[in-house]
């Protein structure tokens, strides 16, 4: 029985160390196993990560590409819209020649011809005033040689942002359009003659501020596609006299001479005029010396 016993003890060393021996083998295997894994799950996330990085940022990617030109450039209901006008005085010598000038600067530029008024001041000269509309593109080009025909007496030129406006505008309309569309689907839908003609009156109350919308974005269209000139045109007075120079000895003698013939002239005239009143009073005078003459002589004479 102790032999048994002895042999027994000598055995469970060797048990215990060949079963820490197995149990750190199992360990290796499985760390091994699991690093394998977490390096296949690494690289997997990687290729995915890496994937989509060059998708937002490759400098040669299309969707990189398409980032940055929505950056640049905004779309078209964003950009910049201004109603440009300007009011032009200019004197010139023939204000219908002018007139003639400004409209043909206008059509040749795509533009058209608005109000025209042609009258006189109070001195006789003519003037006329016109409205041009012409496109934002030509419209400095045009103001140029507009104010370039004559003297330029006046030059008033504004430019007034309204994008803010234009896009209120817009995405009014779009909120306008998209409640008319619900309350037509109510209509359809709608079983009861009152709800009938209570979503009918709904109906025409939302499509008036529609259709008010829709004008109000026409106008803002028109007014930030085509800049307002208005040209006043004034005829040029006539040329004052040219100053006195100096006078010379030439021009003394013709001006004494002209005096002196004038004098006689004068004095002429003035004689002829007394002349018949001369005439009577001398033989008045004659008459009433030879009557005291006789009265005065002795009688025997």
């Amino acid at each position: 029985m102790h032999l048994s016993s002895r042999k027994t003890e000598t055995r469970r060393p060797y048990l215990a160390l060949l079963a820490a021996t197995l149990f750190a083998l199992a360990l290796a295997l499985t760390g091994c196993s699991g690093s394998g894994d977490d390096a296949s799950a690494k690289s997997a996330a990687d290729d995915a990560g890496g994937g989509s990085r060059g998708d937002v940022s490759a400098p040669g990617g299309k969707s990189g590409s398409a980032g940055g030109q929505q950056t640049k450039k905004p779309a078209k209901l964003t950009g910049v819209h201004i109603i440009r006008t300007a009011h032009l005085s200019v004197r010139v010598k023939d204000v219908p020649d002018a007139l003639d000038r400004a409209r043909t600067a206008a059509e040749n530029a795509g533009g058209m011809i608005g109000d025209e008024t042609t009258d006189r001041d109070g001195h006789g000269r003519e003037r006329s005033r016109v409205t041009l509309r012409v496109p934002q593109e030509s419209y400095e080009e045009v103001l140029d040689e507009l104010a370039g025909s004559g003297r330029l007496l006046e030059r008033n030129v504004t430019a007034k942002d309204v994008t803010d406006q234009v896009v209120d505008v817009e995405s009014r309309i779009k909120s306008q359009r998209a409640s008319v569309a619900r309350v037509r689907e109510l209509m359809d839908r709608a079983e009861k003659l009152s709800d009938v003609v209570t979503l009918e009156g709904e109906l025409g109350s939302r499509q008036s501020e529609l259709e008010a919308l829709l004008a109000q974005q026409d106008s803002l269209k028109d007014r930030t596609s085509l800049a307002t000139i208005t040209l006043r045109l004034t005829e040029a007075p006539p040329a004052a006299p040219a100053e006195d120079k100096d006078p010379t000895l030439l021009d003394a003698l013709s001006g004494g001479w002209n005096a002196f013939t004038t004098g006689m002239k004068w004095i002429g005239i003035a004689l002829a005029a007394i002349l018949p009143f001369a005439a009577v009073l001398g033989t008045v005078a004659f008459l009433f010396l030879r009557f005291r003459r006789h009265n005065s002589s002795p009688a025997g004479d």
